[in-house]
């Protein structure tokens, strides 16, 4: 009997202890247990596949109640891929079993919910699958636990760091992005049948205002003017003079000035040149003196300018300041310190802290001489070296008063060059290879960012301009854990909110650096020549990016927010230029071409043969498609040339570009800028085709003005805008935006 008793015992409690052991195995995802098992989720996503190659962000989420401190995770690839290149972590690839291992700054991951991400590239032959079955381990787990799911929303990369941190500012209450004060911006040009009259909406009054226009002291519409903003004068000569003033609820407002009509479709603004050998190059425009209206900072080009690839001692590169009627405001002297070239000196004119007058900023040396005469360090150095490359002495980083010319503040220039061959070579082509932009990084106010490299080590700065005091907001440096970033930047750059959080982020080429200085996404497609940023396709939601690559990745069609690539002209050599904009009504959105490629459609449609120009794109005409502008002409596609500036000469060698293009009076449509022969004047061009469509001017999009801002980095390339700007376009929302006092 006892016995019998105790057999039955020993049944129940091996059966009790098989369900305790079997409930374990299936809750263990679920509930913590500390010391045990993880709870974790595992989050593969292929950010961008080729066909022979991908890029793939992995995040893991820690479930648990206990952070993990120190994270191996490990996996089977189930086909033949084979990891090429790693960015925060650490890799150990044995066949197709691959173990990555945290590095110092990511080895914990928070309780309840804290991630970590890293990422990496990819070759395969065959199909790309991916892997299902992900072992995490750490220090104080036991054993490991399998994965919850492997199809979690993939999240911004984020890092705390000390270099990341951005400082307290002044308090700013405005709602919406500061933007420039400007005036009515009248512009009257005889023409055939009388005077064209144009003028400039304002990003805060797009929508229920209209406007009377006066030729002398005569109204000469009958009724407010609610639609476009230019009208034909019938009874205009070029004697007359015209006024605009807005109507609000029925009530005129405030006159503009009055304008006299231009003769030519052109303004001509006269130069002074600092030398025989200097010719007028990249221009950039701002409101210097705080008069609501555009002056032109002009840099000046020695005829001995090199690039970096090539030996020789140069002149000195001047920077100029003259208002629209051509008086001088300042000449800047960089000094023999910094050398002559595309890739040296990107200077940044735009009003940084908000007091209504531009301020200027561009990289110094000692023996760089104000617009006050003041001399910035050592007069006397000379750090040029027998091939003329300057590889030594210190560097800084400028802010100039933009109405005197005056040095405000200047720092030492960050990244410093450090040791050179650690940019790429050892003799100084790519250490000295430079961009610049502005950037939202707040949503609200500029910040300035000054960067250098993008052949292999790409570091970016920001920086925020507050009451006189130049304070560094954040620092993204490939060398800090951002490996797979190497070798991604462009000769060329954008700034864009592409991820619709109200801040922006820079398109750097191939990789995007998101507001907060941290890495957004790398596509691992590599350097190229070209790029375009803009809502080219009004089908799709958010903006997309247009590229050329070296290298073999031809050129891509990719989402701006994630990089993925939506579409490719697949080239496996070098195409060195690319365009984008709505050239044709024959398809909805806008087309995109590179060197050699089909012209398509923002579908990925061959819609016909692509245009023999893969330059600039320019609103010009009557409609809302863009024309094509290449050297001193306009033209439209598939039809004749609307634009000769005789007497002009374009910039920048093959590259063939105007010294600006903005929109920089008048309505909506772009002005075009290009030197005299002799670089004894600017003329500004604008058009005198009448249209119908009414826009906002498009120095109040803040991706369009960011855009004419950094048009003068290295390769030239035209600015576009946030919003679809083509045939079929809908209105635009109002600009959220406040204008600076």
């Amino acid at each position: 009997m006892k016995s019998s008793n105790k057999k039955r015992g020993n049944i129940i409690t091996v059966f009790f202890l098989f369900m305790v052991v079997s409930l374990s195995f299936f809750i263990v995802p679920n509930l913590p247990k500390a010391n045990a098992a993880l709870e974790y989720a595992v989050d593969y996503v292929v950010q961008n596949d080729w066909g022979s190659g991908a890029i793939i962000n992995v995040t893991i989420t820690n479930y648990g109640a206990a952070a993990i401190s120190g994270w191996k995770l490990s996996w089977t690839f189930p086909g033949n891929q084979q990891i090429t290149n790693l960015w925060n972590g650490s890799l150990s690839q044995s066949g197709s079993t691959v173990t990555i291992t945290n590095l110092s700054y990511n080895a914990l991951i928070p309780a309840n919910g804290g991630k970590v991400s890293f990422g990496f590239g990819i070759s395969y032959s065959g199909s790309n699958e991916k892997p299902t079955d992900f072992t995490l381990y750490n220090d104080t787990a036991t054993t490991p636990g399998p994965s919850i799911s492997n199809n979690l929303p993939t999240p911004t990369p984020t890092f705390s760091t000390s270099s990341n941190s951005v400082p307290t500012a002044t308090p700013y209450n405005q709602n919406g992005r500061q933007m420039e004060r400007l005036d009515r911006g009248v512009v009257a040009i005889k023409v055939n049948g009388g005077v064209f009259v144009s003028w400039r909406i304002l990003g805060t009054e797009f929508s229920g205002v209209a406007y009377n226009i006066y030729r002398d002291s005569t109204k000469v519409n009958s009724s407010p003017l609610s639609g476009a903003s230019n009208y034909l004068d019938p009874e205009g000569t070029t004697r007359s003079t015209y006024s605009v003033c807005a109507v609000v609820n029925g009530a005129e407002q405030a006159r503009s000035s009055s304008v006299s009509v231009w003769s030519n479709n052109y303004l001509q603004v006269p130069l002074q040149l600092p030398g025989s050998n200097y010719t007028a190059g990249d221009c950039s425009v701002g409101d210097l003196n705080g008069d609501d209206q555009y002056e032109l900072v002009v840099k000046w080009d020695p005829a001995d300018q090199k690039d970096n690839s090539q030996s020789g001692v140069t002149s000195n590169v001047y920077l100029d300041a003259y208002t629209l009627t051509g008086t001088r405001l300042w000449r800047i002297d960089l000094g023999r310190n910094i050398r002559a070239g595309a890739h040296y000196t990107q200077f940044m004119v735009y009003d940084l802290d908000g007091d209504g007058k531009a301020e200027v900023a561009c990289k110094t040396a000692d023996g760089t001489v104000d617009g006050r005469g003041t001399v910035i360090g050592n007069s006397n150095a000379d750090y040029r070296n027998s091939s003329g490359y300057i590889l030594s002495g210190p560097e800084y980083l400028t802010i100039f008063n933009g109405q005197t010319g005056a040095a405000m503040k200047t720092v030492n220039y960050e990244p410093s060059r450090g040791n050179v061959s650690s940019w790429g070579d050892n003799y100084g082509n790519r250490v000295d290879r430079f961009l610049a932009c502005i950037a939202y990084l707040d949503g609200k106010r500029p910040s300035l960012v000054m960067c250098r490299g993008y052949y292999t080590r790409t570091v970016l700065v920001a920086w925020d301009w507050r009451n006189g005091s130049l304070t560094k907001r954040w620092t993204f440096d490939t060398n800090e854990g951002y490996s797979g970033y190497t070798g991604q930047g462009n000769h060329n750059l954008s700034v864009a909110d592409v991820d619709g959080d109200g801040r922006d982020e820079i398109i750097y080429g191939s990789c995007t650096i998101d507001d907060n200085g941290t890495g957004l996404y790398t596509t691992g497609l590599g350097h190229g020549d070209a790029l375009h940023v803009g809502d080219f396709d009004p089908d799709r939601p958010g903006l997309e990016v247009w590229q050329c690559h070296e290298g073999g990745s031809g050129a891509t069609f990719r989402d701006a927010c994630t990089g993925a690539v939506i579409f490719r002209y697949n080239n496996s050599g070098d195409v060195g230029r690319a365009c984008a904009g709505d050239l044709t009504a024959n398809s909805r959105g806008c087309e995109v071409w590179a060197a050699g490629s089909p012209f398509y459609t923002c579908k990925g449609v061959n819609a016909g043969s692509a245009p023999a120009s893969v330059n600039h794109v320019v609103w010009w005409d009557d409609d809302e498609l863009r024309e094509l502008l290449d050297g001193i002409s306009i033209s439209k596609y598939k039809g004749g040339t609307l634009l000769t500036a005789s007497g002009c000469t374009a910039i920048n060698g093959t590259k063939s570009n105007p010294n600006l293009q903005a929109d920089l009076f008048g309505d909506w449509r772009e002005e075009v800028i290009w030197r005299t022969s002799d670089s004894r004047y600017l003329r500004i061009y604008t058009t005198t085709a009448t249209t119908k469509r009414r826009l906002f001017t498009l120095m109040h999009d803040p991706v369009y003005r960011l855009g004419v801002a950094w048009q003068n980095v290295a390769y030239n390339q035209p600015p576009h805008v946030s919003f679809y700007l083509g045939s079929g376009m809908s209105n635009p929302t109002d600009p959220h935006i406040f204008l600076a006092p």
